[in-house]
C-alpha cells in the first residue's frame, strides 16, 4: 500500500490528490450505501482538506452526520460538504454561474459550491434564458465582468453560445437533463454546446456540475 493511500475494504482513499492536483479527492456518492459513504468521509476527516461529496442523497448524509457531525447537506445540488480550511478568495475575480431556468440551478449549485470550496468567488445569475433575453442582456456589465463563466442550460442549450458571443472570458457550457421528450434528457442540450459557433466554448457532461465548477476553479487560479 502506498503511504499516500488510505485503505478500506471497499475502498481506496486517495490522500495524495491535493498535493497532485491541488484538490482532495471527492466522493461519488451514487451507488455507494450510506455506511460506506460515511465510512469514507470519517476516514477523510482525520486530515486537514475540505471534503466534498457528490450526488448524495438524504440518506447518505444522514449516515455522515452521525460519523461527522459537522457535515453539511446542500439537497439541491446533492452535495454533503465538510469544511476543513477556509480558503482566501481573490477579490478581484470571480466566477459567474448563470442558469437558463430555474430548473438548471441544481446543477449549477452543484458548480458553484465546488468552485467555492475551492476558494473562489462565486457571483449567480438565475433563469436569464433565451426565452426572455432581455433578462440577459440587463446582466451584461456583470457578465463581462466575471473572470469564468458557467452557463447551465437544458432544453436545447442556446444561452451558451449567445454568452459565449458577448465576453473575452472562457465559458463553461454546462448541459442540464431539463426539458421535454426531444431533449433526450439533456442530449439536445449536450449536442448543442458541442456545435456551439461560439468559440472559447467548452462544453462539460450532462448534469456535471462538479467537473464545470471544478475546471471553472483551475482556470480562474491561472495566472
Amino acid at each position: 500500500m502506498k503511504k499516500s493511500e488510505s485503505v478500506l475494504n471497499f475502498a481506496k482513499i486517495d490522500l495524495d490528490r491535493p498535493a497532485r492536483r491541488g484538490f482532495p479527492e471527492a466522493i461519488f456518492c451514487a451507488g455507494k450505501t450510506p455506511e460506506q459513504v460515511a465510512r469514507i468521509v470519517e476516514k477523510m476527516d482525520s486530515g486537514d482538506e475540505n471534503i466534498l461529496a457528490t450526488r448524495a442523497a438524504l440518506e447518505h448524509f444522514t449516515a455522515v452526520q452521525q460519523l461527522v457531525p459537522a457535515a453539511e447537506y446542500h439537497e439541491a445540488a446533492r452535495l454533503i460538504i465538510v469544511r476543513k480550511k477556509e480558503i482566501p478568495a481573490d477579490p478581484d475575480r470571480f466566477i459567474l454561474v448563470l442558469t437558463a431556468g430555474t430548473s438548471d440551478i441544481p446543477a449549477a449549485e452543484e458548480a458553484a459550491l465546488t468552485a467555492e470550496l475551492m476558494g473562489h468567488r462565486i457571483e449567480r445569475i438565475f433563469d436569464v434564458g433565451v426565452a426572455g433575453i432581455h433578462r440577459l442582456f440587463a446582466q451584461e456589465e456583470k457578465i463581462r465582468s466575471a473572470n469564468v463563466i458557467i452557463v447551465a442550460a437544458g432544453m436545447e442549450g442556446a444561452l451558451a453560445s449567445v454568452v459565449g458571443g458577448l465576453v473575452a472570458k472562457p465559458v463553461i457550457a454546462l448541459p442540464t437533463s431539463v426539458g421535454y421528450g426531444a431533449s433526450f434528457e439533456g442530449l439536445a442540450a449536450l449536442l448543442g454546446m458541442l456545435n456551439s459557433c461560439a468559440d472559447g466554448v467548452a462544453v462539460v457532461n450532462i448534469d456535471n456540475g462538479f467537473g464545470a465548477g471544478r475546471l471553472a476553479g483551475m482556470m480562474n487560479s491561472m495566472r
